[in-house]
C-alpha cells in the first residue's frame, strides 16, 4: 500500500471525525459500551480472584476494545462510505488508497488508543494490577492489535453488502476473537489442533503480547521479567505479522471500492 502524505491524511481525518460524531450508533458503540463493561467488571469482585484473573479480564477488555470500537464500527463504516459513492470519489482524486482507507479509521483508531489508556489506568487503580513487566510488548500488541483489525474490516466489507447486514457479518469473527482468546489458556486437556487453531486467531496473539508485557505471563506459565518475557512472545509476535501480511495482500487485491451492481 502506498505512502502517506500528512496534509491529505488530515483532511480525511477531519471529515470523518465530523461524520463520526453525528453517528449515535458508533459513538454509544466505541464510547460508552467498553465504559459501561468496566464499571460492571469493577462490581463483580474479580479483584477478589487474585492478580492473574483480573489481569486476564482486563487485558481481555482491551481486547473488546479492537472488536468494538474498530473492527465493528469500521465494518460499518467503510460499507456506508462505499454504497454512498465517497470511496469512489475519493479515489478519483489525489488521495492514495492507504490515505484513504487509514484517514477513514483514523478517529475510531484514536477512541480505541484512548480507551485502551483508561482501561490499563482503571486496572492498576481498581484491581491493583502491577506495573507493567514490558511496556514495548503491551504497547506493540496494542498497535499491531489495531493494524490487524483495521485490515480485517476493510477484508469483511468483501462480503458486507450494506450496514445493516454488518451486524450479521461481524458476529462469527467477534465471537470467535473474543472467546478465543479468552479460554485458550484454560483448556489444557483439549486436542492440540484446537489449541492451535485459537491461538492463530486474530485476537488471541494480540491478547497474549499484552498479557506478556503487562503480568510477565499469558497464564499458562509462571511470570517472567523484562527480557524473560521475550522467548514466549516470539510465537504470538509471527501470529500477528502473519495476520498484517494477510490483511495487507487482501486488502490490495479484494477491497471493493465501489458498490455491487
Amino acid at each position: 500500500m502506498s505512502t502517506i502524505r500528512l496534509n491529505r491524511f488530515r483532511s480525511v481525518s477531519v471529515a470523518e471525525l465530523r461524520l463520526f460524531g453525528r453517528n449515535r450508533s458508533a459513538m454509544f458503540s466505541a464510547l460508552v459500551l467498553p465504559l459501561l463493561l468496566a464499571v460492571a467488571v469493577s462490581g463483580s469482585g474479580i479483584e477478589d480472584s487474585g492478580e492473574s484473573a483480573a489481569g486476564t479480564v482486563v487485558t481481555s477488555l482491551l481486547g473488546y476494545v479492537l472488536l468494538a470500537a474498530v473492527y465493528y464500527n469500521l465494518v460499518t463504516t467503510y460499507v456506508s462510505r462505499r454504497e454512498e459513492l465517497m470511496l469512489k470519489r475519493l479515489r478519483s482524486g489525489e488521495l492514495s488508497d492507504t490515505e484513504i482507507l487509514t484517514g477513514i479509521a483514523s478517529p475510531m483508531i484514536v477512541v480505541a488508543l484512548l480507551q485502551m489508556a483508561v482501561f490499563v489506568a482503571a486496572g492498576a487503580v481498581l484491581f491493583g494490577l502491577p506495573v507493567p513487566v514490558n511496556v514495548f510488548l503491551l504497547l506493540g500488541g496494542a498497535l499491531g492489535g489495531v493494524v490487524v483489525f483495521v485490515l480485517l474490516a476493510a477484508m469483511s466489507t468483501e462480503f458486507t453488502r450494506t450496514t445493516e447486514a454488518a451486524q450479521v457479518t461481524t458476529l462469527p469473527v467477534m465471537l470467535a476473537c473474543l472467546i478465543g482468546s479468552m479460554i485458550y489458556t484454560t483448556l489444557d486437556d483439549a486436542p492440540g489442533a484446537l489449541v492451535a487453531v485459537l491461538r492463530a486467531l486474530p485476537l488471541t496473539p494480540v491478547v497474549d503480547l499484552m498479557r506478556l508485557g503487562w503480568l510477565g505471563t499469558t497464564g499458562t506459565s509462571a511470570a517472567e521479567g523484562f527480557t524473560g518475557v521475550l522467548d514466549d512472545a516470539l510465537i504470538p509476535a509471527g501470529i500477528l505479522v502473519a495476520w498484517i501480511i494477510v490483511g495487507v495482500v487482501a486488502v490490495r487485491r479484494r477491497f471493493r471500492w465501489e458498490p455491487r451492481r
